[in-house]
């Protein structure tokens, strides 16, 4: 009870005393009101988040320089002599620092001195170490100091790669005596200094070499298999030398026979490395027998045959050898899979690849070929120990976007290292074993299959119902018979179900008549209830689109393919496998269709599949479990899962510009993984002709036709400049000169014929190029090259309408052939062949050549170049014409060609032609041969003679663009470079030499000349201009030097060195990292802008992004707008619109709201794009994130570091990184 009174007596409370406060929040001037009651005694918070007191006042820059650098006593030197320097800066000398510094590279090691009987150590002594202040910074020798244990296996961008096997020329002016390029075949010396004899290589003395070798190997402790091993390599040493013998024309490839069985196979590896519980086939016996002599192999075979035993047996033996060896894939799917294989097998296996790294220690690592290039180029640690690379799927070097990786690595390899090529059979293998050979200086072992272990059975199926179901028609026997027999009757019957209408149109292009679900449906429901009584499966079905793999799987309601037994299992698995993802993602619409087709027995795998999916459908197709597989062609790359059946929905697919034909490589491919070893006896293949029989042309093209050539495709990148830039030692043009593109010249030849050229050329009579004669040479390739505009010009004419207009009958003409030079002709007839015009023209000669002129008329083109080569006109717009008032002179009437005819004169003359070829022809006769001209040949040779006489200087000819009017740029600009060489003639001092003439003829002489010519065609070839990507190496510089990523001298910049850590788009992200573009971006934002680089199909529905982002995107279209137009005017044929259109935002918002932690069932329903595709590319977006991250450390720039490390971090969760069934 409280008194009234006492209430009343109290103070009122005012505004101040209500628990209210407002806060001043920055500079913004926005107010925040604190409504909540403060404890007793506590005073109320500042009113404002400002500092008290004044704003701090930015210090000059001058005297902050002053203060950190000049006057901190921190900065100053120790060791001045200055007292009164040491007194004003306050610093006192400390001389124990001086003892603490880093160590000095060891000068000097300790060598073991052995008994040369026993093997027993004997005593120690001190050598000199030679070049040890070699790093991973400063050069390329594997003599170099290792790096630090964080650059081991990656490597670092700083780092020099080590050199490469492939005979680069390596510049260094720091090059040591362990780092000069050695001829392993002429620089070797078989007597050491000092001693009076040496080893004998002959074959007297391979006898005491083999038996000096088996002594110290039983002296000394190894084990028996590395006895055997020296066993083989001393066998294969006899065949070597007599192949390097051969000399400059030897061949690198060397087919291997397997024809004939290897029956000393376990004599020759009596303890192998590994041991397999099945008998070998031939060719892989041939190859273990290769790898064990350390050679390198190319392994072209069949589907299924049984190519990874090569692989296993060289990672066997690197175990055993203690050394690493790298097993290197396309795909990232195929890498995981070998991973878990491998791991089975050998234990000590490694998994790198973008977002894995599992076990890096291992001596056996297998990754993607990127990473591989990536740890090439930054020196990894990793490829000192290494001794073999394998290259499983080598035909995947036809990829247009990424065969560039593998023609890279092959050639940045270094020496040491021995290469496995894994590949289908292609027709080039030889081809392609030879280039390697040549780049690595070392022969390659090409061994390939003759026939598939499994035979395989094509069949046409033309069956839709109950009643068609067995509809199946043999085409295409095991043994390789086509049957045409086969193909009619699949026509017969289909015709039986066709309308009249449809009977009318044949056969052919039926494939672009398309079929309704309900036709479809009931051709699958047939044909996968026939293959199931029949006991064929498993089956995979092909089909060229996701959409229509989707649909056919999910059309079969009706059909269950599984026993009770076999559905338990296919529900435990799912379950144990669907454990790792959370509760949500376990509800996806994908999975749960998925769930309920396995069930029956039905899969359904390509790119938009979720990959944790994927891989529960392929470990249940390897168990038997899923009976029918809907994939694409993916699933044939690589993928070890052979089936029983293979059927084919059709023989046409969409290649990104259109539709078309399977080729006879891609259908090769895919019908290999029909046919299990072991378990069937013939693989059959099935092409389903829903809409009608397919053309028997196309079919018979598709099945026996020969598999894709392995083609280079190799292009330029500004990684790959950049990265050989950063290397003084390297360059480029060695890059492009060792690709396979360049396979076509062989320069140690060219090289020899080089030398022999230049000796020739040093044999003959030396030319007096003294005094007025010192520009005879000159003179000589001006005279040349005019002749060549000439003979362009004349060809450009004949091929004219007009020019053959002018060669009409009357039209006087130059004649330049095997047997007249500059002669004088008129034409009398004109052939109407268009395609072998010739002309009959009168012609005078000399008395007495007559006859020779018309001698092998057929070889007038072989002696036509050789002639004119080697006597060319000084004057060829206006030809000298041979005066024959001196000798006697004759007449002749000759079909000429129209590359006979050098010139078309502006003159013509009245002739009559039938009495001159005539009166020719009757005195070609015996009894008339003494018989004088008549009277129509007489006045002509008068007018011919008359006209040479009259224009000593030659007759002027027609015009190419005044008198004929061609208006083509090649000829508008031949014409003028032939007026001025013309005019170039008159300006040489040679042709007023007295001994002019008698030069003339020494240095136009034919053997001279041709020996001179070729030696400029190989001094050509052998230069670097010759290279087919120098023109845009030179186009890329440019945009280089523009971009300020190196200097005009060519030394990378910092913003080179940042690209140099991006692999792909890295002008674009290098340019948005130095522009800031991210700098005010949040994390996800970030992630979500640069989701562009890594996505690249189109969307129907466009992104709903926060205005900040779109500020982003208009940012990065602008960056990729401005280099594509600097790439366009430094020449590079791609447009602007090209490169900006590569660049594609349709999955920002489905990143950015991942980023922030939308599950993922809701991201799925923002855009059309599958799920498996946008896992694919939020995993690949994620690298680049990493990329971003190390550029970020480079520049120095820490805060935009850790923003993509959370970005990184935002997007890396629950099913887009749940890790592969395959590795845990």
């Amino acid at each position: 009870f409280i008194d009234t009174e006492e209430l009343q007596s109290l103070p009122r409370l005012g505004a101040d005393d209500l628990p209210l406060s407002l806060l001043e929040m920055g500079c913004s001037g926005r107010f925040e009101l604190i409504t909540h009651p403060l404890p007793k005694n506590r005073p109320l918070p500042p009113h404002s988040t400002l500092p008290h007191g004044l704003p701090p006042t930015c210090l000059d820059l001058k005297t902050e320089v002053e203060k950190r650098f000049l006057r901190d006593p921190a900065w100053l030197p120790v060791h001045d002599v200055d007292d009164a320097f040491h007194k004003i800066s306050g610093r006192d000398r400390e001389v124990e620092s001086l003892l603490h510094c880093s160590l000095s590279p060891l000068h000097s090691g300790l060598s073991v001195v052995r008994d040369p009987t026993t093997g027993l150590l004997l005593d120690f002594t001190e050598v000199l170490l030679e070049d040890t202040a070699l790093s991973a910074k400063n050069s390329l020798s594997l003599q170099r100091q290792p790096g630090p244990p964080s650059e081991s296996l990656r490597g670092s961008n700083t780092n020099y790669p080590f050199l490469p096997g492939s005979g680069f020329r390596y510049f260094s002016h720091n090059c040591s005596e362990l780092e000069e390029d050695i001829d392993f075949e002429k620089d070797l010396l078989t007597v050491p200094p000092g001693l009076k004899a040496g080893v004998d290589f002959s074959d007297k003395g391979r006898v005491s070499l083999l038996l000096s070798m088996f002594f110290l190997t039983t002296c000394t402790p190894q084990d028996s298999g590395s006895s055997a091993s020296n066993t083989v390599l001393l066998s294969e040493q006899k065949k070597k030398p007599q192949q390097e013998d051969k000399g400059d024309h030897k061949k690198w490839a060397v087919p291997v026979d397997i024809t004939s069985p290897c029956d000393d196979f376990y004599k020759r590896i009596p303890d192998p490395a590994f041991k397999y519980p099945f008998e070998l086939d031939v060719f892989q016996k041939q190859a273990i027998l290769r790898l064990e002599a350390h050679d390198s192999v190319f392994v072209a075979a069949h589907t299924s045959a049984g190519k990874t035993v090569v692989a296993e047996y060289a990672i066997a033996l690197s175990q055993k050898h203690m050394t690493r060896t790298i097993y290197t894939s396309p795909i990232k799917a195929l890498s995981n899979q070998k991973f878990r294989d491998f791991k089975t097998t050998f234990g000590d296996v490694g998994l790198l690849t973008g977002d894995v790294q599992l076990s890096p220690e291992s001596s056996c690592l297998i990754m993607t070929t990127e990473i591989l290039r990536s740890m090439l180029y930054n020196g990894s640690e990793v490829i000192r120990d290494l001794e073999w690379v394998i290259f499983d799927e080598v035909h995947y070097i036809n990829d247009a976007e990424r065969g560039v990786v593998w023609e890279e690595v092959l050639i940045m390899l270094p020496e040491h290292v021995s290469i496995i090529l894994l590949s289908a059979t292609v027709p080039n293998a030889v081809e392609f074993s030879e280039w390697i050979g040549r780049i690595k200086k070392r022969p390659i072992y090409v061994i390939s299959t003759v026939k598939r272990p499994v035979p395989l059975e094509h069949y046409l199926y033309t069956g839709n119902s109950t009643k068609t179901q067995k509809e199946l028609f043999l085409l295409l026997e095991s043994t390789g018979n086509f049957l045409t027999k086969g193909y009619y009757a699949a026509v017969e019957a289909k015709k039986e179900r066709t309308s009249k209408h449809a009977q009318s149109f044949g056969t052919k292009n039926v494939s672009q008549h398309n079929t309704t679900a309900s036709q479809d449906r009931a051709v699958w429901q047939t044909l996968l209830n026939y293959l199931s009584q029949r006991q064929q499966t498993p089956v995979v079905a092909f089909t060229f689109s996701r959409t229509r793999c989707d649909e056919n799987a999910r059309s079969l309601t009706s059909l269950d393919l599984t026993s009770s037994i076999e559905k338990s299992e296919i529900h435990s698995f799912l379950q144990k496998s669907l454990t790792r993802l959370r509760g949500g993602d376990r509800q996806l619409p994908q999975i749960l269709s998925m769930r309920d087709l396995l069930k029956r027995g039905i899969g359904v795998h390509h790119s938009g599949i979720l990959p944790i999916l994927k891989e529960i459908i392929e470990m249940l197709f390897s168990r038997g479990l899923v009976k029918v597989l809907f994939a694409t062609e993916t699933f044939a790359m690589g993928v070890n899962m052979p089936a029983r059946t293979v059927v084919f929905d059709s023989i046409r697919k969409h290649d990104g510009t259109g539709f078309r034909n399977l080729l006879p490589g891609e259908y090769i491919q895919m019908a290999g993984r029909a046919g299990r070893r072991g378990l069937d006896a013939t693989g059959t293949v099935i092409i389903l002709c829903k809409a009608g029989v397919h053309d028997m042309g196309e079919l018979h093209a598709m099945m026996l036709g020969k598999p894709t050539v392995l083609q280079s495709q190799f292009r330029l990148t500004y990684t790959m400049i950049l990265n050989l830039l950063r290397v003084e030692a390297l360059r480029v043009t060695d890059m492009m000169r060792r690709s396979f593109s360049e396979n076509h010249r062989d320069t140690q030849a060219h090289e020899k014929r080089i030398s022999e050229l230049r000796n020739t050329l040093s044999s003959l009579r030396p030319l007096d190029t003294e005094g007025q004669l010192s520009d005879i040479l000159s003179y000589y390739h001006t005279i040349t090259e005019l002749r060549i505009t000439t003979e362009t010009l004349q060809r450009a004419v004949l091929e004219s309408v007009n020019g053959l207009k002018a060669l009409s009958v009357g039209r006087v003409v130059i004649v330049n052939n095997g047997q007249h030079h500059n002669a004088l002709g008129v034409i009398l007839q004109v052939s109407n062949d268009a395609v072998n015009r010739m002309f009959t023209t009168l012609i005078i000669c000399e008395k007495g050549k007559e006859e020779a002129a018309g001698d092998d008329q057929s070889n007038k083109g072989e002696h036509t170049h050789t002639h004119t080569a080697s006597h060319p006109p000084p004057n060829l717009t206006c030809p000298h014409i041979k005066s024959h008032h001196e000798r006697p002179c004759s007449h002749t009437v000759r079909k000429l060609k129209s590359q006979d005819i050098s010139a078309i004169t502006t003159r013509t003359l009245k002739v009559i032609p039938e009495r001159i070829i005539d009166n020719y022809n009757k005195r070609q006769q015996p009894r008339f041969r003494l018989d004088p001209p008549g009277q129509a040949i007489s006045t002509a040779t008068q007018e011919l003679l008359r006209l040479a006489e009259a224009n000593p200087n030659g007759i002027t000819t027609l015009d190419p663009v005044n008198d004929l009017h061609l208006k083509g740029v090649d000829v508008v600009e031949g014409v003028m470079r032939h007026r001025v060489l013309q005019d170039c003639l008159k300006d040489f001092h040679c042709i007023h030499s007295p001994t002019f003439t008698e030069q003339v003829c020494l240095s136009f002489s034919c053997e001279r000349m041709c020996v001179q010519e070729e030696l400029d065609k190989l001094l050509f070839l052998v230069s670097d201009q010759s290279l087919t990507l120098l023109h845009e190496y030179h186009q890329r510089i440019k945009v280089l030097e523009a971009l300020q990523y190196v200097d005009s001298t060519g030394a990378v910049q910092l913003k080179g060195r940042v690209a140099c850590q991006i692999s792909s788009h890295e002008l674009l992200l290098t340019e948005l990292l130095f522009e800031n573009t991210l700098s005010p971006l949040a994390p996800e934002e970030s992630a979500a802008l640069l989701s562009c680089l890594v996505f690249t199909q189109n969307t129907q529905i466009d992104p709903h992004i926060t205005s900040t982002l779109q500020e982003g995107i208009n940012q990065v279209l602008n960056v990729a707008q401005r280099i594509g137009e600097l790439q366009r005017d430094c020449g590079i044929a791609q447009t602007a619109e090209d490169f900006v259109a590569q660049f594609k935002f349709g999955l920002t918002e489905v990143v950015y709201c991942w980023a922030r932690g939308m599950p993922f069932a809701e991201i799925a329903q923002l855009t059309d794009v599958q799920e498996g595709t946008i896992i694919r590319c939020i995993q690949r977006l994620d690298e680049v994130l990493k990329e971003v991250r190390q550029a970020a450390r480079i520049v120095g720039d820490s805060v935009l570091g850790s923003k993509m490390e959370r970005a990184s971090l935002a997007i890396r969760r629950d099913i887009v990184f749940t890790a592969s069934l395959y590795t845990h």
